[in-house]
């Protein structure tokens, strides 16, 4: 069974990377930052992993800008 938590918190990431010229404001990171919080609750250790990646590409966005 698939963690629909996990796929909503991958989406809203790659969402955001996807953007042009990175363009996207604090409402925008911190909604991709708590779909990444609520996919821990029932993420397996390897989902835990990726999102654990996804928080760290968030902020190295937030630190490029």
């Amino acid at each position: 069974m698939q963690n629909q938590l996990f796929q909503q918190a991958r989406d809203a990431v790659n969402r955001l990377m996807n953007r042009a010229n990175g363009n996207f404001n604090q409402q925008d990171k911190q909604a991709a930052q708590n779909a990444i919080q609520s996919a821990y609750t029932n993420a397996t250790a390897e989902e835990q992993q990726e999102l654990r990646e996804l928080e760290n590409q968030l902020k190295q966005q937030n630190e490029l800008k």
